[in-house]
């Protein structure tokens, strides 16, 4: 992907961006999709790896140049490929600038603090790079298809009424557009995967020994509710897509797939960034210089 222009990056992944969300219907993306390509596994590695010394060059300068950081969220149903994506999307970044979270079942201290106190503290620092898997966008997904976990989080009785959803949506668009105007870049990944491919990965789970650790029953219970978990996504990205905070909606049955368009998600927003080594003035220049010498005369 190293060798693709940014032009063609964006022509590429511009069908999974949704950055106004309120015309989006779910139903509009396959999970099947590949945009055409008919590419082998060889040689889809291929392309991802030219993305993956790209992704690094710009990661490089970002953290150099200290001024922006990059926020990616994933979000998905089990089984999507959040944790492969993200190991292979980002496995030529220097770990001294990437920071990852996964966020689980919330804490006896996270309880005790707004939904999104948890997640704000994990936000990166200026040239970072922070994956978020799983992330605040919880409190609007598992949340809400199982309401009860809103009774154990202690919000004021008379605070929880029928425009709760709408109103933690409305926080969560507030924060994004607050992080973007100092300077972190938000992308957003739901990786769309289908009922039938879930199933597929689950079974393999389930006979493969090496992947028996991955699976829990709590899977199986959560699959029931495919339906409440799919209007949870469509409502959420209807409500949270911005042009300055989009989401991707990747196609995720074919794993090759959504990783190369991830990556050049991740890639595309970053060449817009005109990210460069800070400029050295010319009194360094002179201290440079100074140091050479001292260093061949030895």
């Amino acid at each position: 992907m190293a060798k693709i222009s940014p032009s063609r990056i964006a022509k590429f992944v511009r069908p999974y961006r949704v950055d106004d969300g309120r015309k989006f219907r779910l139903k509009d993306h396959d999970p099947g999709d590949t945009a055409g390509l008919r590419e082998e596994k060889r040689k889809a590695r291929e392309i991802l790896a030219h993305g993956v010394v790209r992704l690094a060059e710009l990661q490089d300068r970002l953290y150099a140049q200290d001024r922006y950081s990059l926020l990616l969220v994933f979000q998905a149903m089990d089984a999507a490929g959040k944790d492969g994506t993200i190991k292979h999307v980002m496995s030529g970044v220097n770990p001294q600038g990437c920071q990852v979270f996964s966020f689980k079942s919330p804490s006896a201290e996270d309880l005790d603090h707004d939904f999104l106190w948890r997640t704000t503290r994990c936000l990166p620092e200026r040239g970072r790079i922070g994956i978020f898997n799983r992330s605040y966008y919880e409190e609007v997904l598992v949340v809400r298809v199982h309401p009860e976990f809103l009774t154990n989080q202690k919000v004021p009785a008379k605070l929880v009424t029928k425009a709760v959803w709408k109103e933690r949506f409305e926080s969560i668009a507030d924060l994004e557009k607050h992080l973007a105007r100092n300077g972190t870049v938000v992308l957003k990944f739901f990786l769309n995967v289908s009922r039938k491919e879930q199933k597929k990965r689950f079974l393999e789970r389930l006979e493969m020994p090496e992947k028996n650790w991955k699976f829990s029953e709590a899977d199986v219970k959560e699959r029931q509710l495919w339906k409440d978990y799919m209007t949870a996504y469509e409502e959420t990205i209807r409500h949270t897509a911005r042009p300055w905070a989009p989401w991707y909606v990747i196609p995720a049955d074919n794993k090759w797939f959504s990783r190369l368009v991830v990556a050049g998600a991740v890639i595309h927003a970053m060449e817009q960034l005109d990210l460069h080594y800070p400029v050295v003035d010319e009194a360094k220049k002179k201290e440079l210089a100074a140091a050479r010498r001292t260093l061949l005369s030895e």
